[in-house]
């Protein structure tokens, strides 16, 4: 178990270095925003709630290790084909077709986490850490508070053992989610001719910088982190901000100051009254 996890802690790492060295060049060539704070002021916070998040799945990894209990997502896949557990262990089904449906069931269930995280009181004072960026970019993707990453595990752990999903689609959905969060965070301008098509199928640039809006008719909207029917589907889609992509403000109106780019202020965020 412990190699599984190192392997997939290496492929994971690879993809998250060339996504966001990725990203990060693109923003410099075709930015769609000029930034308020910028990079200098922010990257250092955003990247360290990363690597504490970063932090807290390696402890919850240890703790699946020594305790053999399903922790964090790929040990529970393991376990759950072991013992037959979830929807999917109970089917002969083609490897290829149970791939497909957990990958589109797991991107379903990351939606609702996130509708979830706005709608539940508690859970939204977590997640506010991610809102309050005055800005967003690439690294506002990876700009969440340990605790809400390490309960976001957890929930994922759930439907990974009631689905029975196959590793391999774990595998795949955490670089698929983890790559494709940090493109759409990006301040990148695609082309109109692009952008539009590109909308039909997974959440762009254009349609996720809506939810970071100040406006809470718009953030609390637009709640896909790749595949974007959800939004459509379940009527909480937006098509463009009201005050257009380039004037609209980013970021909470109760936190319109430099402190969101404190990693202090941040780790302390969810505690505040």
């Amino acid at each position: 178990m412990s190699a599984l996890l190192t392997s997939e802690l290496i492929l994971r790492l690879t993809v998250f270095v060339g996504a966001l060295v990725l990203m990060a060049a693109a923003e410099v060539f075709w930015p769609r925003r000029k930034l308020v704070l910028g990079r200098r002021a922010r990257w250092p916070t955003n990247l360290g709630m990363v690597a504490l998040g970063a932090l807290v799945i390696r402890l919850l990894a240890a703790a699946a290790t020594v305790l053999l209990v399903p922790l964090v997502a790929v040990t529970a896949a393991v376990l759950a084909a072991q013992h037959g557990w979830g929807l999917l262990n109970a089917v002969s089904w083609p490897q290829w077709l149970e791939v497909a449906i957990a990958l589109a069931f797991l991107d379903f269930a990351i939606w609702l986490q996130h509708l979830l995280a706005h709608r539940v009181p508690l859970l939204w004072r977590l997640h506010r850490v991610h809102h309050a960026d005055r800005d967003i970019d690439v690294t506002t993707a990876l700009r969440f508070h340990p605790i809400e990453i390490g309960l976001s595990m957890i929930y994922k752990v759930g439907w990974v053992v009631v689905l029975g999903a196959p590793l391999e689609a774990v595998i795949a959905f955490e670089l698929i989610l983890n790559a494709v969060a940090m493109f759409n965070h990006a301040n990148v301008a695609l082309p109109a001719g692009l952008e539009r098509p590109l909308r039909a199928l997974i959440v762009t640039p254009d349609m996720h910088r809506i939810h970071h809006s100040i406006h809470a008719s718009e953030h609390h909207a637009n709640f896909g982190f790749n595949l974007s029917v959800w939004d459509r589907l379940f009527a909480t889609y937006v098509a463009e901000p009201r005050d257009g992509h380039r004037e609209m403000t980013i970021g909470l109106p109760e936190f319109q100051t430099e402190r969101p780019a404190r990693l202090g202020w941040c780790l302390r965020l969810p505690f505040r009254r």
